[in-house]
């Protein structure tokens, strides 16, 4: 069973993310002793949204075409309206979520995030959860939407909003101990 301290993790966002969605799961998760990485399109800074206007900025530890899927243990994807909307619209992230998930390795998205597994043609057939203004969308798409504050799908992992990151960390660090989740269907 791997240990969380040997993961690499993944935090893909741009400007506009949720502050706390990108914020508590980078600190918890390295608190916890996993090596995490901000990726994103550009090197410098991202700037976040906090709730109604901007928030803070993190640094990018690594620039999307710098990275490989296999360099890391499980992706997170923060919400916010802005930021999974973004990153929806880029063949290269899109990809990036795809290919990851067909590694068969943890995946977590939380609120609007989901937009990007719903574009990467990951929610087919798949119990997941969002942010309740795109659950028509999770829907369309094929997933199987519940209102719960964490659904969990052979590691691919969705919550509907920052009240449930709690819940979201702790379930990431619980997949990312159980490893890979082989029968897991490709998208």
């Amino acid at each position: 069973m791997p240990s969380i301290r040997d993961a690499k993790i993944a935090i893909l966002a741009t400007d506009g993310f949720e502050q706390s969605e990108l914020m508590q799961p980078l600190e918890k998760l390295r608190a916890a002793g996993a090596t995490v990485h901000v990726v994103s399109l550009k090197e410098g800074e991202i700037k976040g949204w906090d709730e109604t206007d901007w928030g803070q900025s993190v640094p990018v530890d690594k620039v999307l075409d710098q990275v490989s899927v296999n360099d890391y243990d499980a992706l997170v994807l923060p919400g916010g309206q802005i930021n999974p909307d973004k990153l929806r619209t880029e063949e290269s992230v899109v990809s990036f979520v795809r290919d990851f998930y067909n590694t068969k390795k943890t995946l977590a998205a939380i609120c609007h995030a989901p937009w990007l597994l719903v574009e990467a043609g990951i929610v087919k057939g798949r119990d997941v959860t969002s942010f309740k203004s795109i659950k028509t969308d999770v829907v369309n798409a094929g997933g199987r939407w519940h209102d719960e504050e964490v659904v969990t799908d052979q590691a691919l992992i969705t919550s509907r909003n920052p009240n449930d990151i709690p819940a979201f960390i702790a379930k990431i660090i619980e997949e990312v101990k159980e490893g890979r989740h082989e029968k897991r269907q490709a998208a």
